[in-house]
């Protein structure tokens, strides 16, 4: 099933796609797609619902992320050898963890906000996985069986924020509408394989990140068995799992930062692609915010 969320900011419903791509309310069947939505008891309910009796959703909405009730964002950094590389930071011998905040979750084409006076925004496409029962300390074995899904996120970043400052990495990569998810969740039955997708990222449709997750140094089961050691996981809870090379700081002959104006196109496969327009900070932005 791909789940997903529409309508403007704060008042999303919720969403179906069909076999065909066409998007058709759930609102019939559920209020929104939260947690136990994404429970195994939730989306066995879904899958009994004769998908092409919903109405269709006949104009062409704004996608919000696709689920709420994101309890924890988690990051997994480094994720990648030769993005570690290109960061001139050695291969991790255990999975690097950080927190996004949840505030800078937004939908998947929305604007992102350069921050203000921020001078090194970045770009990072990333395969999120989003828990669907509660995980402590699951065995690697068994850790897949605990994920309800996977969406595509740009974890955004501010490289100075983050490296430059002083303290742990968290401040530059929680600013508002740093973290784009979705367009839609897709269930993990129909994700036979994490560790096969493709993904991409260009800038203003230029490619500068192309990558496989199949070359992750930790994978999906890894990584949701580890975190699941040091903190207990939610349905609900989302992990972004790292980013293949080419981000904006590991540019030669010197790194590309975002600018007002530049626009982000991004995609893994099976799991969509977004779309978002750089826009630089400003007070009023935030008015019409929920």
């Amino acid at each position: 099933m791909k789940l997903a969320r529409y309508g403007s900011v704060g008042r999303e419903r919720p969403g179906i796609l069909d076999a065909a791509g066409r998007l058709r309310t759930l609102a019939s069947h559920v209020s929104d797609i939260d947690p136990t939505v994404l429970s195994p008891e939730g989306r066995a309910g879904l899958l009994a619902i004769d998908v092409d009796a919903l109405p269709i959703v006949v104009d062409t909405p704004r996608y919000g992320p696709p689920y709420v009730g994101v309890g924890k964002f988690i990051a997994i950094g480094l994720n990648f050898s030769d993005h570690a590389a290109e960061s001139n930071l050695p291969i991790p011998t255990e999975p690097v963890v950080f927190s996004k905040a949840t505030s800078c979750i937004c939908g998947p084409n929305d604007d992102v906000i350069i921050p203000l006076n921020s001078l090194k925004t970045d770009w990072e496409v990333e395969l999120g996985v989003v828990i669907g029962k509660t995980a402590r300390y699951v065995a690697e074995s068994a850790a897949l069986e605990h994920v309800a899904g996977y969406l595509l996120v740009n974890d955004v970043s501010e490289r100075e924020y983050q490296l430059e400052r002083g303290g742990t990495w968290d401040k530059g990569k929680g600013c508002d509408t740093f973290g784009p998810i979705g367009p839609y969740l897709v269930t993990a039955d129909e994700i036979t394989d994490p560790q096969s997708l493709e993904m991409w990222l260009n800038v203003n449709g230029k490619r500068f990140q192309s990558g496989n997750t199949r070359t992750m140094v930790f994978t999906v089961a890894q990584i949701v068995s580890y975190v699941s050691r040091h903190m207990t996981l939610y349905p609900g809870d989302l992990i972004t799992t790292g980013t293949p090379p080419g981000i904006g700081m590991g540019q030669k002959p010197k790194p590309v930062y975002l600018q007002q104006g530049d626009v982000i196109t991004l995609g893994i496969e099976n799991l969509g692609e977004q779309r978002q327009r750089c826009v630089s900070w400003s007070a009023n932005l935030f008015a019409a915010w929920p």
